[in-house]
């Protein structure tokens, strides 16, 4: 099979403009087949103030209304999805920015209400990838935006690490995948506080067992979570890291 590399980007890395830079050329001088995921949650939070909207948020999840929707549809699928498409063109690679919408490739359904109203949130139900095939085999590469839809006209902001994991195991059917998620950090710290504390490789058990302690937390769980999901469903290898890490470093996710 041909491997493909399926990287997401978000963070710093996405929203500062010297950082994406860096970023999109070690990702244009990736060898083969490649797809990129990109969150943008500072800068869809920067728009939503400067239209006077208030961001929501619970747990680190933005609260989704109509208003909100409009704003994360205009950054995440145009601003910040149509950038990153255009320096990638400046580097010689053929990309094209695309929703769950664009080619029915992600669908989703709007989060149920439970304790808490996320409004127009997806759940991602089924993923369509045969297009997205043909064109990564044609070298076009699909820049991915957190944003999906209902098949009934709907769009959904949904979480682009899920975004990344989902697309990665679609892919998987065809392809030897390897998920990269990039961030600022160089990798799964066993102490937060300290860079140089990369652990090197981690299975499901050791996730927990780290989970439990405390040392990891936060915004790294849910990353974690899809992680080893991707893995159980297919995905080859999946690697968590920095922009200088995207070629070979960072933590690397086994099954057990």
């Amino acid at each position: 099979m041909q491997k493909l590399t399926l990287v997401k980007v978000g963070g710093k890395v996405v929203e500062e403009s010297d950082s994406l830079q860096d970023l999109l050329n070690r990702f244009s001088q990736l060898e083969g087949l490649k797809v990129l995921v990109h969150g943008g949650g500072r800068s869809a939070t920067a728009m939503a103030e400067r239209l006077g909207i208030e961001t929501k948020m619970v747990d680190g999840r933005r609260i989704t209304d109509q208003a909100m929707l409009e704003v994360v549809t205009m950054v995440y699928g145009g601003l910040v999805n149509k950038n990153i498409v255009a320096q990638l063109q400046a580097s010689g690679i053929n990309a094209i920015g695309l929703t769950g919408a664009d080619l029915n490739y992600m669908q989703a359904v709007k989060r149920p209400v439970k304790d808490i109203d996320y409004g127009f949130v997806g759940d991602v139900v089924a993923v369509h990838v045969d297009e997205l095939k043909l064109l990564v085999e044609k070298n076009v590469v699909p820049v991915l935006a957190p944003l999906t839809h209902d098949k009934k006209g709907q769009l959904l902001n949904t979480n682009a690490d899920t975004i990344a994991a989902e697309a990665a195991i679609g892919f998987s059917r065809y392809f030897e995948v390897e998920l990269v998620y990039c961030f600022e950090k160089p990798g799964v710290l066993e102490n937060a506080d300290d860079d140089y504390s990369v652990i090197q490789s981690l299975n499901h058990a050791g996730f927990k067992a780290l989970q439990v302690s405390g040392a990891i937390h936060t915004g790294m769980i849910p990353k974690l979570d899809n992680s080893f999901n991707a893995i159980s469903k297919g995905v080859h290898q999946v690697r968590i890291t920095n922009i200088e890490g995207l070629q070979k470093g960072g933590t690397t996710l086994v099954g057990d």
